[in-house]
């Protein structure tokens, strides 16, 4: 039997070595360039997980989809679509906390033939940071 890495092909990889790769494949944005492409029809989806949006907020506008379920909702052929997911044409600009989940969500959207996708350098973090619009979940709007 022969050894799991002896392909070249396969040889494993670290996370840092596959993100310079996956974001070598696309340009990614910034906090006003995702401001403004969201102003002119692009999707802003946040993929960050139920307690980072309870803690630090929402951006108003922006798609909530858990990256968990995310190529299923954007997949524009799927049965599972949000109703936004009209196209693979679409301008989907993915973000998650600060930036990295965001970028392997890209890869896997852009497989899908979502050609246009991609994500927020920094993330919602950076978007904060940004002075952009951030509203308070409804459960700590009362503090």
């Amino acid at each position: 039997m022969s050894g799991a890495y002896e392909d070249p092909a396969v040889r494993p990889v670290g996370i840092d070595e596959l993100l310079e790769r996956v974001r070598a494949g696309y340009e990614r944005i910034g906090p006003q360039q995702a401001a403004a492409a969201a102003a002119g029809g692009a999707l802003l989806v946040d993929i960050r997980y139920a307690a980072l949006r309870e803690r630090d907020g929402l951006i108003p506008g922006a798609l909530v989809i858990e990256r968990n379920e995310l190529e299923w909702r954007l997949d524009p052929l799927g049965s599972h679509r949000a109703p936004e997911a009209v196209s693979h044409d679409l301008p989907v600009v993915i973000l998650c906390n600060e930036g990295y989940a965001s970028s392997l969500a890209v890869e896997s959207l852009r497989r899908l033939g979502l050609r246009r996708a991609t994500d927020l350098i920094g993330g919602f973090q950076a978007w904060r940071a940004a002075g952009l619009p951030v509203s308070l979940p409804v459960s700590r709007r009362a503090e």
